[in-house]
């Protein structure tokens, strides 16, 4: 199993690279690392943060997340979804060539949102510390996204600026990630990547109109039966899976890690799950982090492991302070249980 650390556009250079090789990481994951351009990343760029890598002594493990222009349609249902798609395949044909081998993806028109309190305020976590809260209590659930504002990015700038996005049921949503995962999956086969789908966050059945898929580990099941493939497989956000509503989520680690279907992890705990929940220190939660560990090696996991969020600290610099302690946990931890 290699440890690894995410880093987002703004903090993808030299001194973050070489803080990863500092704190112990094999590799890296890039999210959503270059600009939308024409609707195509290319190999070149692509190659380069191959090489922005290696030069620290790492390995990029994936590249996670594509700019919302460049599958808006397609999570839409639009017309254009097919221009769309000839482009998203072009880019795992390139990131194939960059020899770039996952692509983590998350198929929701709402994103990451609802929640009432950021990580940026002082808050209830440890010592005052800042964490991210969701209460289903506190989230217009019905509120409807801007036609604007697909996957919570918002102003994209091909997008009309009048109306909202009508109401989308779930089966709806189910038969869109059906056609992409068909459009999709031969061509990654080809070019040798991963498709790698992350859980709905936070997994209710529905937010802002519009259902949710990944919101109960048979649903991940689900995804993964749509199109059987090496190719189709799970980003496993252990934060979000532990969110459901009455999860075992030890068990869905060894569930899927045991069909080899987990490309990486992002390794994250929780105060609770479903209706409402902290994202807490990684020592703090109430799943135990190390059982976890211990469940991806006994069940054939040797991919990426990483923290992708964590509380904000009290130092000069919050998030790098925040994921140096959880970088430093999870590497005690794979070093107590024979995995370093």
């Amino acid at each position: 199993m290699k440890l690894g650390f995410g880093l987002y556009p703004h903090i993808w250079d030299d001194a973050h690279l070489a803080m990863a090789r500092q704190l112990g990481c094999d590799s890296v994951v890039a999210s959503m690392p270059l600009p939308a351009g024409n609707g195509v990343w290319q190999t070149e760029d692509l190659a380069r943060l191959e090489s922005d890598a290696g030069k620290h002594g790492l390995e990029l493990a994936a590249v996670e997340n594509l700019p919302p222009a460049h599958w808006d349609r397609i999570l839409l249902g639009e017309e254009g979804q097919d221009a769309q798609m000839a482009n998203v395949q072009q880019t795992v044909r390139n990131m194939g060539e960059a020899g770039i081998g996952c692509l983590g993806y998350y198929f929701s028109i709402v994103g990451v949102w609802g929640h009432w309190r950021d990580a940026h305020q002082r808050g209830p976590g440890r010592g005052g510390a800042g964490v991210w809260s969701f209460d289903v209590d506190k989230v217009p659930t019905d509120e409807p996204p801007d036609h604007q504002d697909v996957w919570g990015m918002g102003a994209l700038p091909h997008r009309s600026t009048d109306g909202t996005v009508p109401p989308t049921d779930a089966e709806t949503m189910w038969g869109r990630l059906e056609w992409f995962l068909q459009n999709l999956v031969p061509v990654a086969e080809e070019a040798g990547v991963t498709l790698a789908a992350h859980q709905d966050d936070p997994p209710t059945p529905k937010l802002r109109g519009i259902g949710r898929l990944l919101t109960s580990p048979d649903n991940l099941q689900r995804l993964l039966d749509l199109v059987p493939s090496e190719r189709n497989q799970l980003e496993f956000c252990q934060g979000t899976v532990s969110e459901m509503a009455d999860v075992d989520v030890i068990g869905t680690i060894r569930r899927f890690a045991s069909q080899g279907k987990i490309a990486y992890v992002h390794f994250r705990n929780v105060s609770a799950t479903l209706p409402r929940f902290d994202e807490v220190f990684i020592d703090e939660g109430y799943v135990d982090m190390l059982e976890a560990l211990r469940a991806y090696h006994q069940n054939g996991f040797d991919g990426t492991l990483i923290p992708d969020h964590t509380p904000f600290i009290s130092a000069d610099n919050a998030w790098e302070t925040g994921m140096a302690y959880a970088l430093g946990y999870i590497r005690a931890g794979m070093q107590m249980l024979g995995m370093r």
